[in-house]
């Protein structure tokens, strides 16, 4: 690997052109999520981790690893100060954008004042898109970080790594050589041998991060370390759970209710035995910022997913949820207490006016565009088989008739039964919802396809000259312009269903990731103070850079590029959230 790549050393030249040869990594744009090769491609691996996770659980095998628990603080000053960063390792302007800032000696934020950097990095999980590699790692990821942060003098900053789905689909090989080796990222370096971990921090806190596999359940060797590490705390101390998914959010569906059950086992067996709390629960999965407080209490639920992935939307947020649910399935759970939403970003108004976004879905997709207009010339040359039969002879007689339209019939099929498909992916969509949402869907597309074979037999009788039809011009009329020109009506009728759709709770992700928005970032800033009071700094940046410039003269410790022509402004996007420690009221 190069010198300037992942593990840079304070002696490495630094780049004069921002070229893969002097970065040491190739900057990647961001994930056109609704490209049909991403799209199988991610499908494909994401069908394979769940059919084979369960046989090929690389957790079983890390109980061979060393168990360690890790500790950060100041021990003079009984302080410690740490970030939280989430859904990275997409576009290289939103993730180097995030990487910078984390990577300051420190950010004036208004009304904040001076934050310093974090003492220790924690990565909350989908670390890379669109799935895991050791190339991607290194283009998406660790590149981009140690060009954020070369080099640091002195005591280094420690950077732990959390799997999250993405992480996962490669049964967690990259990420267990990428995180768990040792090996720096930069000026920070790693330190867990696990894709799990448990934090001591000062005054009593502690951070343990969970790796729960596509939220299904924890293995038995976590289960050990964690019931080892466990008997260190002491009664009233105080835990902050981070988790791969908001669970909480989901709680209340089928789906979320098993998830939940998974983390409340853990506190039942794990936490509250021990005499502890879980006060903070932090995820990313979510590409915003939502947070939940214990109505009367201190309890604190935060999703922030931030980092670098294309921005979700926040306007289909529960205003409160219910935690445990009532329909868990754990015997020992604690009472049942209400969280009501404090806070979310974007905000619910400007969530819903990204939705108009997605008419430029073609633009934004042109492959979404292409593989539509040839899906839908097939369907409409079926249309016309139907209506005219081959060789422009209509069908005569109940067989033929039957064999013209066949094709037609076939295609009409896959199409419903895609569209309903599509429209169930949610799953917090319930499936007669989905289903007639899928179905209507399919009639546009495929009432659409009827009208074009009409106007195309009309045409063909009645406007269009015979010789026209016989030389080479229609030829190419058939091959480019008809797939053209149907593959931008109907991703614009897409478009429109995912408008209409996401209003009713359904395809609100695919309305995201089809226009792949690269702004509004950020992360978490957090200090456990000497009194003991943790307080979170939710750190959003509205605009991200998207003109980089070499620095070839700073110092060692600089940034290798720095933005061009703008100047990063780091905000809060709500007051920072102050719990207090053990069982005191939240301040």
């Amino acid at each position: 690997m190069s010198a300037r790549g992942a593990d840079t050393p304070a002696q490495a030249e630094r780049p004069r052109e921002i070229t893969p040869a002097e970065l040491g990594f190739t900057p990647q744009p961001a994930v056109r999520w609704l490209a049909p090769g991403v799209l199988v491609a991610t499908g494909v691996k994401a069908l394979l981790a769940t059919i084979f996770g369960a046989y090929a659980d690389k957790r079983e095998l890390q109980g061979s690893l060393p168990a360690r628990v890790y500790r950060h603080g100041d021990d003079e000053t009984g302080e410690v100060w740490f970030d939280f960063v989430a859904d990275l390792g997409d576009g290289f302007n939103a993730t180097y954008t995030v990487a910078s800032l984390l990577a300051a000696d420190e950010l004036d934020v208004p009304s904040a004042g001076k934050l310093p950097r974090g003492e220790m990095l924690i990565m909350g999980g989908d670390q890379v898109y669109p799935a895991a590699s050791v190339t991607a790692y290194r283009n998406r990821t660790k590149g981009v970080y140690a060009a954020a942060l070369p080099h640091v003098d002195g005591k280094r900053p420690t950077l732990y790594a959390l799997p999250g789905n993405h992480d996962w689909y490669d049964g967690l090989t990259a990420f267990l050589r990428v995180f768990a080796q040792g090996r720096p990222f930069g000026g920070w370096d790693t330190a867990q041998t696990r894709s799990y971990f448990a934090i001591q921090l000062p005054q009593r806190w502690w951070l343990f991060a969970l790796d729960t596999q596509f939220d299904d359940h924890i293995d038995a060797p976590q289960l050990a370390y964690f019931t080892e590490a466990a008997k260190q705390l002491r009664e009233g101390d105080s835990v902050i759970l981070c988790t791969p998914s908001p669970s909480w959010v989901d709680a209340h569906t089928s789906r979320g209710a098993e998830a939940w059950d998974t983390i409340e086992y853990f506190d039942t067996t794990i936490v509250r035995p021990a005499g502890a709390t879980i006060r903070v629960m932090l995820s990313g999965d979510k590409h915003h910022y939502s947070r939940y407080a214990e109505r009367g209490g201190g309890r604190q639920e935060v999703t922030c997913g931030l980092g670098g992935g294309y921005l979700t939307t926040t306007d289909e947020l529960p205003e409160s949820v219910v935690l445990p649910p009532p329909t868990t399935r754990i015997r020992a759970a604690g009472p049942s207490t209400r969280y009501d939403l404090a806070a979310r970003y974007p905000e619910k108004r400007q969530s819903r006016r990204f939705a108009a976004g997605i008419l430029r879905l073609p633009f934004r997709n042109p492959g979404f565009w292409g593989v539509a207009g040839i899906i839908q010339s097939l369907i409409v040359l079926a249309v016309l088989y139907g209506l005219a039969g081959p060789f422009g002879d209509r069908p005569r007689g109940f067989f033929a008739l039957v064999a013209s339209w066949t094709p037609a019939v076939l295609l009409a099929v896959l199409v419903v039964v895609g569209w309903v498909a599509f429209a169930r992916l949610d799953l917090r969509t319930s499936r007669l919802r989905g289903t007639v949402f899928g179905v209507a869907h399919a009639a546009v597309h495929l009432g659409l396809s009827l009208a074009w074979g009409l106007l195309i037999t009309e045409l063909y009788r009645d406007v269009i000259p015979d010789d026209v039809l016989s030389n080479w011009v229609s030829f190419v009329v058939i091959l480019v312009g008809l797939p053209t020109v149907l593959g931008l009506v109907h991703s614009e009728v897409v478009a429109v269903y995912l408008m209409i759709a996401s209003r009713f709770g359904i395809n609100l992700n695919e309305l995201m990731a089809g226009q792949s928005i690269e702004d509004h970032k950020g992360f978490l800033r957090m200090h456990i103070a000497a009194d003991g009071t943790l307080r979170i700094y939710p750190i959003k940046v509205e605009k991200v850079c998207r003109r980089w410039v070499a620095d070839p003269d700073g110092a060692p410790e600089d940034p290798l590029l720095r933005p061009h022509g703008v100047q990063l402004r780091p905000q809060l996007i709500e007051d920072p959230v102050v719990v207090t420690p053990r069982d005191e009221p939240n301040r």
